[in-house]
């Protein structure tokens, strides 16, 4: 999570907030995406997390996939803007938030994956046909990986 959502939790607690996520649906060049299984809830879910005050969504994007695979976008065009009941999550510690995630397609990216070791266990390659059950993603991404997956399976 962002610091500026750090320090409102220090007031609030577990109350919900509204926050404004960024994320990336990042593809290799066999159209495979790229998940990451999250410590927190042991789910499954693609890199992403709280923009900062002022800090551009894009940049936002590029800063949590950097921080959580050490992968580098070089361009980002925008997905989806998910919201809504189904982004609604309460973390495993009790936070509780109603998420507005930005989600981001990278197909055009540079380095090599060194997973943040505090938020991922686990990263790894799916196509559309593999990915894992729905059961097995993080519940607030569910609809975008939907839309992602629906679209892949459609071509």
């Amino acid at each position: 999570m962002a610091d500026y959502i750090l320090e409102l939790r220090k007031t609030v607690g577990h109350r919900c907030l509204l926050q404004v996520g960024a994320s990336v649906i990042l593809e290799d060049q066999a159209g495979r995406i790229l998940l990451e299984k999250r410590t927190d809830n042991g789910l499954w879910g693609y890199p992403g997390g709280g923009t900062e005050l002022d800090e551009r969504v894009e940049d936002a994007a590029k800063r949590e996939l950097r921080e959580e695979t050490g992968l580098t976008a070089l361009s980002l065009t925008l997905f989806g803007v998910f919201s809504g009941p189904e982004t609604h999550y309460v973390y495993p510690n009790g936070d509780e938030v109603s998420n507005v995630d930005i989600v981001f397609l990278c197909r055009d990216w540079a380095g090599d994956i060194v997973p943040q070791e505090t938020e991922v266990s686990e990263v790894r390659f799916f196509t559309a046909a593999d990915m894992p059950p729905q059961e097995q993603l993080s519940p607030p991404i569910r609809v975008a990986l939907k839309k992602w997956r629906d679209q892949k399976l459609a071509k």
